[in-house]
C-alpha cells in the first residue's frame, strides 16, 4: 500500500468517531486533508469544525463546512490531527507544518484526540524528526543557546512565520527517551511559545492507515 493510500485510509477511518451534531476539531497536514474531504460528505450532519490553521480553515470553507471559534464553543468532543512521529505510548512530534501552537490548544480542549498517520511515522523513540519549537522572534537566539545546552542542534526555519506571527526552531540531534519530562523542561525556557512534543497530552487513539493503536 502506498503512503498516500495509508493516509487516505487513516483519514476515512477517523470518520468512525464523528457523531451527528458534533463540533469536530481539525488539525493540519496532508493526512488531515483526507479527513476534511471525508468530513465534507457528512457536513450537513455536524454542527461545524474548529480549525488549527489557516490552511485547514481554507479547505473546510471550500467544502462548505462551518468554521467555529474555539472561544465560542468551549470544550470539543473530538480532535483529529496527524503527526510527524508517534512512539509506542502515543506521544507525538508535531509542527512540521508550523501549526503546532494552535494544534496543541485544540488538542487540550478536546475530550478525545485521534491521531491519523501512515506507518512511516511510527518510531520506537522520538527525535529522528527534528523537534519544532515556536518562539517569540526576539527570543530566537536565546532559546537556541538554551537548546544547545540541552544537547540539541537548533536550526532556524528561515522565512517561515507562523499563523501567530512567530518563528520556528527545528531541533536536530535529540533522542527523546522521556518526552513528558522534556516537554515540561522546554516549556520553561523564556520565549518559547509551544514545543512540538505532544506528550503531556498524547493522542488517545492512533489510526495507522485503517488500523487502530490504543
Amino acid at each position: 500500500m502506498t503512503k498516500d493510500e495509508e493516509k487516505r485510509r487513516a483519514g476515512r477511518a477517523a470518520m468512525r468517531y464523528v457523531e451527528d451534531g458534533m463540533i469536530v476539531g481539525v488539525g493540519t497536514g496532508s493526512t488531515v486533508a483526507h479527513f476534511i474531504d471525508a468530513l465534507a460528505e457528512r457536513k450537513h450532519l455536524i454542527e461545524g469544525a474548529v480549525s488549527s490553521s489557516k490552511q485547514s480553515t481554507q479547505r473546510l470553507k471550500q467544502h462548505g463546512i462551518a468554521v467555529l471559534d474555539l472561544n465560542a464553543v468551549g470544550d470539543i468532543p473530538l480532535y483529529v490531527d496527524g503527526a510527524d512521529e508517534c512512539d509506542p505510548n502515543r506521544c507525538l512530534i508535531k509542527g512540521g507544518g508550523a501549526a503546532l501552537t494552535r494544534e496543541k490548544i485544540v488538542a487540550a480542549a478536546a475530550r478525545v484526540f485521534i491521531c491519523i498517520i501512515d506507518s512511516s511515522k511510527r518510531v520506537a523513540t522520538l527525535g529522528g524528526f527534528p523537534l519544532p519549537i515556536e518562539v517569540i522572534p526576539m527570543a530566537r537566539s536565546y532559546v537556541a543557546r538554551e537548546l544547545v545546552k540541552r544537547g540539541g542542534q537548533p536550526v532556524w526555519r528561515d522565512g517561515v512565520v507562523t499563523d501567530n506571527g512567530n518563528w520556528i526552531l527545528d531541533v536536530h540531534g535529540l533522542r527523546i527517551a522521556k518526552p513528558v519530562e522534556l516537554e515540561r523542561d522546554l516549556n520553561q525556557i523564556a520565549g518559547v511559545v509551544t514545543v512540538g512534543l505532544f506528550a503531556q497530552r498524547p493522542a488517545d487513539i492512533v489510526l495507522i492507515g485503517a488500523d487502530e493503536m490504543h
